[in-house]
């Protein structure tokens, strides 16, 4: 794995940690094998695990969830909008996940370029901060992150002693 690069979750994570706010593969589409959701991965360097923020081509559903979270808030740092291969995309931090690279099914190439699919050091770089701050509102109560993460966590560092 490759800090800041894009993958795919093989089927084994869901069954390993069965939780039901975790964002499911979805490999057919209408009939068709297609690998979907596709996850940001970056590296927490006090654990040394992954975590993996899915990301959505459905705009419109979450443009609506960021609006009304300033609204209600006055902020919104758990969904982020940026482009992924010229399109836009909404960034998940709220359903974001630890994970070890064990678990990775492939890694998200560009077709036409045949290399990783990248984004800008700008979307990066304000990915990162927000999920990192997500990630320490959790680690101290706050119940923001849908999944159970800090449990899949602790599993995943205790199978890795």
């Amino acid at each position: 794995m490759v800090d800041g690069h894009f993958y795919y979750i093989n089927e084994q994570y869901f069954i390993d940690f069965p939780d039901t706010r975790l964002m499911q593969n979805k490999e057919k589409v209408k009939g068709e094998v297609h690998d979907r959701p596709c996850y940001y991965a970056f590296k927490d360097s006090s654990t040394q695990l992954y975590w993996m923020i899915p990301i959505s081509s459905q705009i419109i559903k979450y443009r609506k969830y960021y609006n009304d979270k300033v609204t209600k808030y006055k902020r919104c740092d758990t969904i982020i909008f940026g482009e992924v291969l010229g399109r836009e995309k909404a960034f998940l931090i709220q359903n974001m996940f630890p994970i070890t690279p064990q678990y990775i099914k492939n890694e998200y190439i560009d077709s036409n370029a045949g290399i990783p699919v990248r984004i800008s050091r700008i979307l990066e770089k304000k990915l990162r901060e927000k999920a990192k701050r997500i990630l320490a509102l959790q680690r101290k109560g706050f119940h923001i992150i849908f999944p159970d993460v800090l449990t899949i966590e602790s599993k995943l560092l205790n199978n890795n002693s």
